[in-house]
């Protein structure tokens, strides 16, 4: 490569570690809010729709960037992303708030009063702001082990069937992006849809006093675990399309609905540091894209050199098994070690 050429790769890479770098703080910052503001009976659905914006985000991309690519080029999709990012940034900081703020209009003492209550039911920021974080007992607590391999196997297969099932319709079923319409957007619009409906069900088993919370969140996890994994495994199994798109779809989609067991549970067994506890297990979803990503890279090169046929949709079997393996391993984990009860105060 010309020294150009090395410089616009060093470019990428750096804006790719700033990007990945300021949205680690994303998810951390919403828990921390949604655990503040949001009562015990609201948190399933809260967390699923806050979530469920970056299925819905990643389905538009699917639709829509293919062509505009091709009608102005790859750099308008980053043009694009940057506009909507700086125009929500606005947005968030106009309008959003941690404390109470006496500078909004028309807000009475009585307004401000169920403010503070609303965050007292959700053990928010109502105790003193200087509580000294518990990170001994956070790092040895299995409920919060639970939640982590939990993450990391989500996010695992997650980022697996986001690399790489395009690669796997180019070269298994020789079928591009481009020629799949809108059906390319499906198993990520599931997410979006299976995320809500997700939290709605755990919200109405805990208020209903049907199952408890702790029983909830096993239920659901288990469910879209399972599921998922039965997806993942079957998915290999289909030579067309359809077959293929359906199983992503239903796998993508449980998963998602799992998050009303996993991925709400730092709030339940620590609402005053869900952030931190969230920001934990995220590490290790983050951890898991680069594990899943190359991991797989280096299964199908090994395959390559095995003289295999990467066309062949039985050398993709371990690529769609692993990620399988890990939600059942995983869904034991948390059927076992988690609980809906508060254990940090």
């Amino acid at each position: 490569m010309g020294r150009t050429e090395d410089r616009r790769v060093t470019i990428l890479v750096l804006s790719r570690l700033f990007v990945g770098v300021a949205q680690g703080f994303i998810f951390p910052a919403i828990h921390t809010v949604l655990a503040q503001w949001v009562p015990p009976q609201e948190r399933s659905r809260s967390v699923s729709l806050t979530t469920s914006g970056m299925y819905l985000g990643a389905a538009c991309g699917m639709l829509f960037f293919p062509s505009l690519v091709k009608h102005t080029g790859p750099q308008s999709v980053f043009f694009v992303e940057a506009v909507l990012g700086v125009a929500w940034s606005v947005i968030w900081f106009r309008f959003s708030s941690d404390p109470p703020r006496t500078d909004l209009p028309k807000v009475s003492m009585p307004k401000v009063a169920s403010r503070d209550m609303i965050k007292a039911q959700a053990g928010g920021v109502v105790a003193p702001r200087t509580v000294k974080i518990p990170w001994r007992r956070i790092i040895f607590s299995l409920p919060v082990w639970a939640i982590v391999v939990n993450n990391f196997t989500f996010h695992y297969a997650l980022y697996v069937l986001m690399n790489w099932l395009p690669t796997y319709f180019e070269l298994g079923l020789k079928l591009s992006l481009q020629d799949m319409g809108s059906s390319k957007m499906l198993p990520y619009f599931n997410m979006f849809i299976f995320s809500n409906i997700g939290g709605v069900i755990a919200d109405h088993l805990i208020t209903r006093r049907i199952l408890s919370v702790t029983k909830t969140r096993k239920l659901l996890n288990t469910i879209g675990f399972i599921v998922s994994a039965f997806a993942l495994m079957a998915l290999p199994l289909f030579s067309t399309p359809s077959g293929t798109v359906m199983c992503s779809a239903i796998s993508l989609g449980f998963l998602a609905l799992g998050r009303a067991g996993f991925a709400v549970n730092h709030m339940d067994v620590a609402p005053k540091f869900a952030g931190i506890v969230m920001g934990v297990s995220n590490t290790a979803g983050t951890l898991a894209g680069i594990v899943g990503v190359g991991l797989t890279g280096n299964i199908l090169e090994a395959a390559k050199a095995s003289n295999k046929d990467l066309t062949d949709s039985e050398t993709w079997k371990t690529v769609f098994f692993v990620p399988a393996y890990l939600c059942i391993f995983s869904s034991v984990i948390f059927l076992i070690f988690s609980t809906g009860e508060k254990i940090f105060e």
